[in-house]
């Protein structure tokens, strides 16, 4: 069996090959037990020394989500669609975090948002398996978006994630191919 004849068998690179930015949602709510399994999926990610710094806030209700889509994100690239979304999903940063913080300033790598990004993409896998889409925006006001969901200021979001019944097809980019990105030694 070839390479590629090996990957078109694998559940969860098909998973993965068909995940992607959904910018048109049917106007449904998602059910909370889909949003609570997604969750469970964020929450079992590892992270730099166990801490954990994601926090998530789900934005179901209605009036909430209008807030965040029309007043937290930047001027310039208009996000109308994601009105549509069954709901919206705050990830943030507890940024209490000691261990991080030295970390982070000893080997010049941000621990915290590398684990962020982890639960975040273990989030929207488990959406994909569910049959939702999702978007991640990072196009953000973190401050308003922070007051909109009631955050302290220990935790400071670092992006948005739309999450609803994707809308007609969704189309897969260009990926580059394996030997453009990875060298072997």
């Amino acid at each position: 069996m070839s390479f590629s004849e090996t990957m078109e068998s694998q559940p969860f690179i098909n998973l993965v090959k068909h995940r992607t930015s959904c910018r048109s949602y049917e106007p449904k709510p998602v059910p909370r037990e889909h949003l609570e399994l997604m969750l469970e999926a964020a929450r079992l990610a590892p992270s730099a020394c166990n801490k954990q710094p994601w926090r998530f806030a789900v934005v179901e209700d209605e009036a909430t989500r209008m807030r965040l889509v029309n007043e937290s994100f930047l001027k310039g690239i208009p996000m109308k669609w994601a009105v549509n979304a069954g709901a919206i999903i705050a990830l943030g940063m507890e940024r209490s975090g000691i261990v991080h913080a030295v970390g982070t300033k000893i080997s010049g790598v941000d621990y915290p948002q590398l684990d962020l990004g982890i639960a975040g993409e273990h989030l929207v896998l488990q959406a994909e398996e569910l049959g939702l889409g999702t978007c991640w925006i990072g196009w953000i006001k973190p401050k308003l978006v922070s007051r909109i969901v009631g955050w302290p200021r220990s935790i400071k979001p670092v992006s948005l994630i739309t999450v609803g019944w994707p809308a007609g097809e969704r189309k897969t980019r260009p990926r580059f191919s394996a030997a453009e990105i990875a060298k072997w030694i």
